[in-house]
């Protein structure tokens, strides 16, 4: 009989639980004992209400914070400090004014010291997929904010990551808009096979994106359930809004908010989102 391998763990958390200190008010708990693992390849979102900790899971993932207690990992080692093999992408573009288009997805591959003929070709490559070739030479200024998000997200993987940590990455543009990029985005993470965590307040989106979706309760942060997603075309979310199961794991998910909402400890106002 054939060995079937262990999936990949790329990101791991074991464990984990975050500590602010309040001023005049002790400490704040913002997540506790959280632990969960996301897989080579694997989409996985977390939802969860207003500052339950969902982006200072990020910050822990990609060692800008570390934690109060438990640990990290990725790729198995221990995170300690910022991880190259880890890439952020949130709801601003954040892209440099100054530079043209080219030069602001080449950024992150300068800082990591690649030569100049290999960045920009990454850069250029990226910025074809993303149809947005003829823009290379324009200025951050000149473009829409639906086509300023898709030079992100090329500036993101140009970097070559292992995991790619999504916050509320298309919360800022309109519907349409938002449709194209996760359209774009899921094309992307396929066809190179990378690895995401996706924070999201949009159930659709959740779903329509993941393989599994991560429900977070209301702080101290939590994880309270765990939904697989058992959906085709993972890598068209158009298509896959059409199927009749999205919208029962939408209802799903919110009944599970629901029960977040009403039966874990409630802290005061403050802290992580």
């Amino acid at each position: 009989m054939a060995n079937v391998s262990a999936p990949v763990v790329r990101l791991e958390y074991r464990k984990v639980t975050m500590r602010f200190e309040m001023a005049g008010r002790g400490a704040l708990t913002a997540i506790r004992d959280v632990s969960f693992s996301v897989y080579d390849g694997e989409v996985v979102s977390l939802i969860g209400p207003s500052g339950c900790g969902k982006s200072t899971l990020l910050n822990i993932g990609s060692g800008l914070t570390a934690p109060s207690e438990g640990l990290a990992f990725v790729d198995g080692e221990r995170v300690e400090e910022a991880n190259v093999q880890v890439a952020f992408m949130l709801q601003k573009d954040l892209l440099l004014p100054w530079r043209t288009i080219v030069e602001n997805v080449m950024f992150g591959v300068e800082i990591q010291g690649v030569p100049l003929s290999e960045r920009r070709r990454r850069a250029e490559n990226l910025l074809s997929s993303f149809n947005l070739a003829e823009f290379s030479d324009h200025y951050p200024h000149q473009l829409s904010g639906g086509m300023r998000q898709r030079v992100a997200l090329a500036r993101t993987l140009a970097v070559d990551p292992h995991v790619l940590l999504l916050d509320e990455p298309f919360s800022a543009v309109d519907a349409q808009t938002r449709m194209v990029l996760q359209r774009d985005l899921a094309r992307t993470l396929k066809q190179s096979g990378k690895t995401a965590l996706l924070i999201t307040h949009d159930l659709s989106e959740a779903v329509t994106l993941s393989d599994r979706v991560l429900v977070m309760s209301q702080r101290p942060g939590t994880i309270i359930d765990e939904i697989t997603i058992d959906l085709p075309q993972r890598d068209d979310p158009i298509a896959r809004r059409h199927q009749p199961k999205v919208n029962d794991y939408v209802a799903l998910l919110m009944d599970r908010l629901d029960i977040g909402h009403a039966n874990l400890e409630q802290q005061p106002a403050g802290g992580a989102a």
